[in-house]
């Protein structure tokens, strides 16, 4: 038998290089779970945030809004559609360049599964929306403007916005349903499934004040430069707080929240400088200096970086009258 003796040192230089190859196996493992990982961490990180979106359709553009957030390495994706309010998808992914998200039917105002695909392009996002039918549209999105108020606003001068005669300074969504307007001793009447009433000028910051009689089961809203409601109602109580008089629709809730009146005249004082309100109710601060993070459901548009009209929703059932409008701008 022959024996084969290892000296110490033998031994201990090949257990060195045994133990230096599985150092050296596990630190590549290490490394290359954590790069495999980034990747697509970063490929994420390229969405986040707020995007105003646009979509195309063949009889108009419709506005559109999400924002895009990361939570222990995976994308999640808040949206408001044509209307409705802001709901988390269910469905996100981002691969290769790529983001795809699903709205689903009856979700954020479409009437079917609506897969959106987009890739950044110069900064944007441009893709396609098909729907479940087969149905395609293009859309862009654009980063969400910060909107930082640039120091404290000077006043001007207060606007009458209605007269309480006629319709002078405004404007109707669509002109054969404008009839669903009256005015009815020295208010503006919403007699309910009609056109919005939509102010001719447009506005920045501003200072705004109004009275408003809404009847029991009804509905409308205020909209701030044509893009974010402020809610009226009587009909909602069972919806989340933020779809309740007062409320900044799907984003802020009213607090403290005030009591109904059905049909009784209440006054809201509403002051928007950049994204920030404050809203009073009666004389009671229910909202007070918080951001809206995006546009509500049935915006004119998702061009927050620029001005826009006060307008009145006529598009809900019930009856809901308005009066004494008035706006202060901001001096330029």
């Amino acid at each position: 038998m022959v024996r084969i003796r290892f000296s110490p040192d033998v031994s201990a230089r090949a257990g060195d290089a045994i133990v230096k190859r599985r150092t050296l196996m596990l630190s590549l493992l290490i490394v290359l779970i954590p790069i495999s990982t980034l990747n697509a961490q970063s490929s994420i990180k390229l969405f986040l945030g707020r995007w105003d979106l646009t979509l195309k359709t063949p009889a108009q553009e419709l506005p559109s809004w999400i924002e895009i957030s990361e939570e222990q390495g995976q994308p999640r994706i808040l949206m408001v559609g044509i209307s409705d309010h802001a709901t988390p998808l269910p469905q996100i992914q981002v691969k290769e360049g790529e983001i795809e998200f699903l709205s689903p039917k009856g979700a954020e105002g479409f009437g079917e599964d609506m897969l959106f695909k987009g890739k950044l392009v110069g900064g944007r996002l441009v893709g396609t929306t098909t729907s479940s039918s087969g149905t395609s549209w293009q859309w862009i999105g654009r980063r969400a403007p910060a909107l930082k108020p640039k120091g404290t606003p000077k006043w001007g001068k207060p606007i009458t916005l209605f007269n309480g005669k006629d319709f002078t300074g405004w404007r109707f969504s669509d002109s054969s349903r404008a009839g669903s307007w009256k005015i009815e001793d020295g208010t503006l009447v919403s007699t309910g499934g009609g056109a919005e009433a939509i102010t001719i000028p447009k506005f920045e910051d501003f200072k705004l004040h109004l009275e408003f009689n809404c009847a029991p089961k009804s509905n409308s809203g205020v909209y701030l430069r044509g893009r974010y409601e402020v809610q009226v109602e009587t009909d909602s109580a069972e919806e989340p707080p933020s779809h309740h008089t007062g409320g900044v629709y799907g984003f802020l809730a009213p607090s403290p929240e005030l009591p109904r009146q059905p049909g009784e005249w209440q006054t809201f004082d509403v002051t928007l400088v950049g994204r920030m309100v404050t809203v009073v109710q009666n004389g009671q601060t229910v909202i007070d200096q918080q951001e809206i993070p995006g546009i509500t459901g049935g915006a004119l548009d998702s061009h927050e970086e620029l001005p826009g009209p006060i307008y009145l929703q006529g598009s809900e059932e019930g009856r809901v009258a308005y009066r004494n409008i008035v706006i202060i701008p901001a001096k330029k």
